[in-house]
């Protein structure tokens, strides 16, 4: 019999319309701390990195309406990089960020809005990341891309990141309601 905290949770990718691409996973923490790993530079170098074998140098968000993010990740064995960015369009704190993405050498035409929800419940966090492409072409070579392992990749390791922050999170409330 597996404990249910530690199984392996599952990325789910769905086609919600034409143009679209939704991917879900459900993570064993609160939804601040999750929120934090989408925003704040210090952890999203740590999990944001795809496949094994790479580093993000550049990491910068300016967290508001209007502002802007840029990421440039490393290929370790061989310097390559890549880059992309984007402008903030909503920010709903700890509910919701919609941003528009765009690759600084396109591996698919135009550029695609982004939109990160977060429901919590019972102390676990689903995140739902639905992506706008300019065509239902673009989405299916986006699909066709292999994209999902390196995606799988990522959340894996933002759940690793997340199970200490939690746990600590937790037990750091338990001695303040134990001291009331």
């Amino acid at each position: 019999m597996t404990n249910p905290g530690t199984s392996k949770v599952k990325l789910q990718i769905t086609t919600p319309s034409d143009r679209e691409i939704a991917m879900t996973r459900v993570f064993d923490a609160p939804r601040r701390l999750v929120f934090d790993a989408f925003t704040k530079p210090e952890l999203v170098k740590q999990w944001l990195l795809g496949p094994p074998g790479w580093t993000m140098p550049v990491c910068e968000i300016d967290l508001r309406v209007g502002g802007q993010y840029r990421y440039v990740w490393r290929r370790e064995s061989n310097g390559k990089e890549m880059g992309m960015g984007g402008v903030y369009r909503e920010i709903v704190l700890q509910e919701r960020l919609v941003c528009t993405e765009l690759f600084d050498e396109a591996w698919y035409a135009g550029e695609s809005l982004i939109t990160t929800t977060l429901v919590e419940q019972g102390g676990r966090t689903t995140m739902t990341s639905t992506m706008r492409y300019v065509s239902q072409e673009v989405r299916d070579g986006v699909l066709k891309s292999g994209m999902e392992s390196g995606v799988a990749a990522s959340y894996d390791r933002l759940a690793e990141l997340l199970a200490p922050l939690a746990r600590r999170m937790e037990r750091l409330l338990m001695r303040r309601s134990n001291s009331f």
